[in-house]
């Protein structure tokens, strides 16, 4: 049994070095929502030191509002924005000796994507042209993933054990009442009843099915180091092995 760990990384907040060493995957901001060129060169060493995979984490430019504001960009310069950020970490990790495996965007755009199949088109094109070994991370079941394998990309279907889920299987909003998981225990049953069976409870009660290929936790969380370490410790006592997709 394997699964993947991955963490939202390089954004100038939370113990970027520690998280690293609980996970098997690390998505590397790009600087349009959060961090710098400072917080890139540490991640990203971190995670070569570590072993961990390196993904670039490209958002909407955003700063403002780290990348979680609804934002209406043409696919087309949603296309050139992506080129842009991932070319930009793509050779930043290969000058620091290390190989970029993965995008997974962030925030509003990752959220937009996933219901958008002209948005997610853009991103899966921008991804296959800047590297088409590279592999797309998405919301399990989502509109990313189906343009992914429609552009012939290696998808990830991710999941999150800190967030809550509608019926639809997209992600609770945030500020809707339950949206973010703060409690450990309930993150964790939430996990488990995921990767173990292939489905997760939503807000209303309904139990939808769900792939679980790789799970987020957020490492800008209050308690993002703690739930890490709890998290993998509980993978591994399940029999699970915590390490990045083939």
């Amino acid at each position: 049994m394997v699964v993947d760990l991955n963490a939202d990384l390089g954004e100038g907040c939370g113990d970027d070095e520690a998280i690293i060493a609980c996970i098997s995957s690390a998505n590397i901001a790009c600087g349009w929502h959060a961090g710098d060129s400072r917080t890139q060169l540490q991640a990203i060493r971190a995670a070569i030191r570590h072993g961990v995979a390196i993904g670039a984490h490209p958002s909407f430019p955003d700063r403002a509002h780290f990348g979680r504001q609804t934002m209406h960009r043409t696919p087309e310069l949603v296309y050139i924005d992506l080129l842009m950020q991932i070319g930009g970490l793509q050779a930043a990790v290969q000058g620091l000796g290390g190989q970029l495996k993965h995008v997974k965007p962030h925030g509003a755009l990752y959220n937009q994507a996933a219901k958008d199949p002209a948005l997610a088109d853009a991103i899966a094109q921008a991804v296959k042209v800047c590297n088409p070994q590279l592999k797309l991370m998405g919301l399990a079941g989502s509109e990313l993933i189906k343009a992914g394998q429609r552009a012939g990309l290696q998808v990830i279907e991710e999941v999150f054990a800190d967030r809550a889920y509608l019926r639809d299987g997209t992600l609770a909003p945030r500020g809707t009442p339950g949206a973010v998981i703060a409690d450990l225990t309930m993150a964790v049953q939430q996990t488990l009843q995921m990767i173990r069976h292939g489905r997760v409870t939503a807000l209303d009660g309904e139990v939808i099915a769900i792939r679980a290929d790789s799970i987020c936790l957020h490492g800008d969380g209050e308690h993002a180091l703690t739930f890490a370490k709890q998290l993998r410790r509980t993978l591994q006592t399940e029999g699970w092995e915590v390490r990045a997709s083939d």
